[in-house]
């Protein structure tokens, strides 16, 4: 008989803790979640306090039945799930599960937490075991809940209102709100012109360049030079004073300082893991979870930037040894967590051992788990080191009187934590530190050229996966858990698309935010949103209660689901009317969002069927009409036209003639279609620039995968194709396109 069974989340977190804990302990996976709320109505009960109806999750009953086997043959039951609220949940789920089964009767349940997966820091975790904590579970549960009654509700609303298969989200939903009120900015932005006057210089043979700040006794503004015309002139007038010549009349030194950054929490880490690694948020938490699994570094989900003491000492030594001492401050370095709500039980995410040296895991890591590892460990050991010193320097220099060029440049003195990390900064222009020539003031400078150059002001950048998860942070939007999450949700929705690493709304998320901004304003309100996080926070600390959330939201929302069902019509969402004519028939125009997003249609349908296409500008793009040649079925001229895959040639007698011939003729995969039999699976790009191969009969027959198809069947189920898909991770693969079958098989190089 096992004294001691344990039970964590993961099989590799698993795997490592079972060397450290020994022989009298058998340690077993949950595999995440054990059981969720049941796929149907009535899953939150509304009517009787909430209640919540669960049921196993089919793909993990049989490890729920591994743990109860197990547990009928132990003495002791230790739960090491996650140290935070879904870990906390998962300990209580696998207990009501146990109960329920009657194979927890006489054993002591245990709690235990760890936030690194070192020796140490296991074998002193069951050493203090605790009670599971009922607030932080009740918090999950409350968010579970939220979460639940929203999407539930709200989602069969965008399907009646909108369009069958939309979801709104409570916490997504802003978030897609950020983005489209981000792209209404740009689309509003007028760009202004202005014009600045930079000179060319030399001094000691050394080339140097200044800019004009003061013309003529006057402090130069962005806007005080509008026009070519004025630049012009202003350079002329320049040019003739200097005759060659600058005068050095102040010359300004100062010394300035940069502190380190603190070490990461789970957003920073995001942020930073894009901007250097190009990582999306869901990659950046995939790698650090297998790092934190192999007890390469501590917990990945927090908000916290604190650093334990003896990790600090460790640290400090490793920056005396790479180094130098003289890199290192005379006191250690204490970072406060901004975040009002953060957990400071918690660490910041940083190595389990600073000794661990990037270098020493690179034959044993992943490359992105190396390459996420090394960027920790540089930011843990920098967040220690000394600051950077830079000597700055600005020249003023005088053509005439009233007429000032200055120059700027800097030196990095001592590099300090620079000499290991640098943290980058979203859209920040970075130009190059100007090294000046030594000069004093009475010193004459030779001028080379006078420029004049234009420039228009720009509209605020499109959000980047790292300034987004920043801003929704900044806002208290979401914890730390969730952003990859949202992120991934917008995008797997198609609310959002990605263009250069930018989201840009869809005409979809366009419509969903409009609808959801003019008729819930208040559940996509970004400090409403925050307001519950912070509720949800009180709950875990248990100075709120779990019902008392529950009913202060589900009233007012239920009824103000209820009303808008009843009161607002498809059209009013999906429809826009315009200021033109319907140049068939008279009528209003309006803007309609269709399959293939947003169009111009009569408001006399279906008795009048103009419809044209528009641009972002809500332009009519003019048919294009094909030269030297009518439709072959019904001699009607034939179009250019926009459908869900890209142009094609289509008839204008549409609807009553449907020929139609695309203008790229997919890519033949030569398979033949594992559904009919008859045509073979082409290549075709969806709206959004995805390729997915689809059978050439279609929309006769309608199969379709996302992966490359293959002449050969399935040895496991004998489906007649396998597809051939490659990832990073495990290279090309061979795999099954049936979900149940789940077949794969590497690929040898």
């Amino acid at each position: 008989m096992t004294k001691n069974l344990v039970i964590v989340e993961s099989p590799a977190k698993a795997a490592t803790i079972k060397k450290y804990l020994g022989k009298d302990f058998t340690v077993l996976a949950s595999y995440g979640h054990v059981r969720d709320l049941i796929p149907k109505n009535g899953a939150v009960d509304t009517d009787h306090d909430f209640a919540m109806n669960y049921d196993v999750i089919e793909r993990n009953a049989k490890h729920v039945t591994a743990i109860t086997k197990a547990l009928k043959e132990s003495t002791a039951f230790y739960l090491a799930t996650d140290p935070d609220r879904e870990g906390e949940a998962i300990a209580w789920h696998i207990c009501e599960l146990m109960r329920g089964k009657k194979a927890l009767k006489k054993q002591a349940v245990h709690r235990v937490v760890f936030h690194e997966i070192t020796k140490s820091a296991v074998t002193e975790a069951i050493s203090k075991p605790r009670d599971i904590s009922m607030t932080l579970v009740d918090a999950q549960q409350a968010r579970r809940a939220l979460d639940y009654l929203v999407g539930f509700n709200l989602s069969p609303l965008l399907w009646k209102k909108i369009r069958y298969g939309l979801s709104a989200g409570r916490v997504q939903s802003p978030a897609l709100r950020m983005i489209v009120t981000r792209e209404e900015e740009i689309e509003k932005f007028i760009n202004q012109e202005y014009w600045t006057i930079s000179s060319d210089n030399s001094f000691s043979k050394q080339a140097f360049s200044a800019r004009l700040t003061e013309y003529q006794s006057k402090k130069l503004t962005q806007f005080s030079i509008v026009n070519k015309e004025q630049a012009d002139a202003i350079k002329a007038d320049l040019i003739s004073i200097a005759a060659g010549k600058l005068n050095v009349i102040k010359v300004d030194k100062k010394q300035r300082k940069r502190n380190p950054a603190a070490p990461f929490t789970t957003s920073t880490l995001q942020q930073e893991a894009s901007r250097k690694l190009g990582f999306s948020a869901k990659r950046t938490m995939i790698n650090a979870q297998r790092l934190y699994e192999a007890g390469r570094i501590t917990y990945m989900r927090t908000d916290s930037v604190n650093l334990a003491a003896e990790a600090i000492a460790e640290t400090r030594e490793v920056i005396v040894e790479r180094f130098g001492a003289k890199n290192v401050p005379k006191e250690p370095v204490f970072y406060k967590t901004k975040s009002k709500n953060a957990q400071e039980a918690h660490e910041a995410i940083r190595p389990t051992s600073s000794k661990l040296l990037p270098e020493d895991l690179e034959s044993v890591l992943e490359p992105e788990q190396f390459k996420l590892y090394n960027l920790i460990w540089r930011r843990t050991i920098a967040c220690q080191m000394i600051h950077a010193t830079f000597d700055t320097v600005a020249i003023d220099l005088s053509c005439g009187d009233g007429n000032v060029l200055r120059a700027n440049g800097s030196v990095i003195t001592e590099p300090g934590f620079l000499a290991v990390y640098h943290e980058d900064v979203d859209d920040a222009v970075s130009d190059d530190d100007k090294i000046l020539p030594p000069m004093k003031v009475g010193d004459v400078v030779d001028l080379l050229e006078i420029d004049n150059e234009q420039h228009f002001t720009e509209p605020p950048p499109r959000y980047s996966e790292a300034s987004l998860v920043k801003t929704l942070e900044e806002y208290g939007i979401g914890r730390p858990s969730t952003y990859a999450n949202i992120i991934d949700t917008l995008l797997s929705r198609e609310y959002v698309i990605l263009e250069t690493k930018r989201f840009r709304p869809t005409d979809v998320g366009r419509v969903v935010n409009k609808f959801l901004t003019n008729y819930f304003p208040k559940y996509v309100d970004y400090k409403f949103t925050a307001h519950l996080e912070d509720e949800l926070d009180d709950i875990a600390s248990g100075k709120y209660k779990f019902l008392d959330l529950m009913h202060e939201f589900w009233g007012p929302f239920k009824k103000l689901i209820d009303d808008i069902a009843e009161s607002v019509k498809r059209s009013d969402v999906t429809q826009e009317a315009l200021d033109e004519k319907c140049p068939k028939c008279g009528k209003q125009l309006t803007l309609r969002l269709g399959k293939k997003g947003k169009f111009i249609g009569c408001s006399g349908y279906p008795e009048c069927d103009y419809t044209a296409n528009v641009d972002n500008e809500k332009n009519i793009i003019e048919t294009e009409v094909v030269a030297d040649r009518v439709c072959p079925e019904c001699k009607s001229p034939l179009h250019i036209k926009l459908g869900l895959y890209g142009k094609f040639i289509g008839c204008s007698n549409y609807p009553n003639c449907k020929f139609m011939e695309p203008l790229e003729k997919p890519a033949d995969t030569g398979v033949k279609c594992p559904e009919c039999g008859e045509g073979t699976m082409l290549k075709r790009k969806s709206r959004y620039g995805k390729y997915f191969y689809s059978c050439e009969r279609y929309p006769k027959c309608k199969y379709a995968v996302w992966n490359e198809p293959l002449n050969e069947k399935c040895p496991k189920c004998g489906w007649k194709i396998l597809t051939s898909k490659t990832t990073k991770r495990y290279g090309t693969e061979k795999v099954c396109p049936q979900k149940e079958c789940g077949y794969t098989d590497r690929v040898k190089d």
